[in-house]
């Protein structure tokens, strides 16, 4: 099933992206918002390139270029709550930040699957058929 697929590839960009949290952001002090976004796109490139070996066939619906388009811009999203998230509960709540971060990453996981399984990588036969039937 693809969605445990994508837990997989999903959990080794995950602890990329907390492991440079972690390291830079815990550990040396820099700034939690810089170091969240960084280590995002980081894993999200991870992501991206693991997904398209083990999870979903690149190209079925969208040229590379545009594909990998799609995916970031997706990606941004995430990064947005991924950030919210991180300020709120660490600027404004004060919580523990490596607790925060497990949240953060938590939070974008589902958005990110139903996104790119849905749109993204649907092949276009799928696509089709499921706007005919509505």
């Amino acid at each position: 099933m693809k969605i445990f697929r994508y837990a997989g590839v999903g959990a080794t960009a995950a602890t990329v992206d907390f492991l440079i949290f972690a390291v830079f952001a815990k550990l040396l002090n820099f700034n939690y918002l810089a170091v969240g976004a960084v280590g995002f796109i980081i894993a999200t490139t991870i992501n991206y390139f693991l997904s398209v070996r083990f999870v979903f066939e690149s190209g079925v619906r969208f040229g590379f270029r545009k594909e990998i388009s799609l995916v970031f811009l997706i990606s941004f999203v995430g990064l947005g709550v991924n950030q919210a998230v991180l300020y709120f509960g660490i600027g404004i709540l004060g919580w523990e930040m490596l607790l925060v971060k497990l949240c953060a990453t938590g939070s974008v996981f589902f958005l990110n699957f139903s996104v790119r399984s849905q749109f993204i990588f649907k092949p276009l036969e799928a696509a089709h058929e499921k706007e005919k039937s509505h």
